[in-house]
């Protein structure tokens, strides 16, 4: 089990005062020990061991717990569905680190910063990006900030969750501007936290999403300064405690299957989404139109070479940029490829 202060370290540590370092030889050993016994996990029963499945969601509320998914096919298997609510990603990655959570949703940075901490996950599935995805992820400062457009960031405090997916966002916005992540200061802190003081003009520059950025926007008191389209992530995963992947590969195959019908269903039905939001998460409903404006669901991918191959470049440039200390390998977070073919519908595999 990895210690809840080791994990913290890497995943706010920045560009340097890792603690790790030690740690990471012995992992890296490990991690190639799990990499080959993955060989022999396949199995074309696809077996469920457990007779509980614990998911991680975060505080911006989740559709697949919402709906009951996961409880309408488990439960008549005899298997009880629990949910743990977490800020953001990272401190999900923390939860599942300390065996407190089985399966979880999260962006495409957090099981980066977890893999380098020792964690042992795996990837069980990730989701297709179009056009527009990224709407509703954006750097922004108070309206009277005297910062007009975003290159004007240079030197500025900047206030995210560090490990979270804004921590890609932030440092591919930036080079997409010549900028590094030393250009500006980071203040580390979570979303939900940053919002009271971001409304009182008190933070200079945050970068959030919805709903928090659809509140603000109804309040009056946020300018973008740009949002993430067309920043090349991967996009956000499932991702699993390994040992509990490795011993229920069945119950990844109906958490893949609900979640690819759940978003077919959720873009069918935007109205019925809507209303869920009201009413599991108590926003207002013009907060909830402004998130459904920006919200798409274009379905799951499954880890074919062509996503692992991108989440690796993503892995790469926090090494390059020197935000983790030590180069890691995807693939040592994943599972056999026999068994992602037994569990994922080929038509994600893409």
């Amino acid at each position: 089990m990895i210690k809840r202060r080791r994990f913290l370290n890497v995943a706010t540590s920045g560009i340097s005062g890792f603690s790790l370092a030690y740690l990471l030889g012995s992992c890296s050993e490990q991690r190639q020990q799990n990499a080959a016994s993955n060989t022999t996990v396949i199995s074309s029963s696809l077996s469920i061991k457990t007779k509980v499945l614990r998911m991680g969601y975060q505080s911006a509320g989740d559709l697949v717990r919402n709906r009951k998914v996961l409880e309408k096919r488990l439960e008549p298997m005899g298997i009880k569905v629990e949910w743990a609510q977490f800020v953001q990603g990272p401190q999900l990655m923390e939860g599942m680190a300390a065996r407190r959570v089985d399966v979880g949703a999260v962006g495409e940075t957090p099981p980066i910063f977890a893999q380098v901490a020792g964690s042992d996950l795996v990837y069980v599935v990730g989701t297709q990006r179009n056009a527009t995805t990224g709407k509703s992820s954006v750097i922004a400062v108070p309206p009277e900030s005297r910062l007009e457009k975003f290159e004007d960031i240079k030197g500025q405090e900047v206030y995210f969750q560090k490990g979270s997916a804004s921590h890609y966002f932030i440092l591919r916005a930036l080079q997409s501007i010549g900028l590094t992540i030393k250009d500006i200061k980071i203040k580390s802190i979570p979303t939900i936290e940053a919002r009271a003081a971001f409304l009182e003009g008190r933070i200079p520059v945050w970068m959030t999403s919805d709903p928090h950025y659809a509140i603000a926007e109804k309040m009056g008191r946020i300018r973008v300064l740009r949002d993430s389209v067309g920043l090349d992530s991967p996009g956000a995963y499932y991702i699993a405690d390994r040992k509990f992947a490795e011993q229920n590969p069945g119950v990844l195959k109906i958490i893949i299957e609900e979640l690819n019908n759940l978003d077919k269903w959720a873009e069918a039905n935007r109205d019925e989404v809507a209303k869920l939001m009201i009413s599991e998460q108590k926003l207002d409903e013009d907060v909830v139109a402004r998130v459904m404006s920006r919200r798409t669901y274009a379905g799951r991918r499954g880890l074919s070479p062509a996503l692992i191959a991108e989440q690796q470049r993503v892995a790469d440039l926090f090494f390059q940029a020197g935000v983790i200390p030590k180069k890691i390998n995807i693939e040592d977070a994943l599972l056999a490829p026999d068994l992602y073919a037994a569990i994922t519908p080929p038509e994600i595999m893409v």
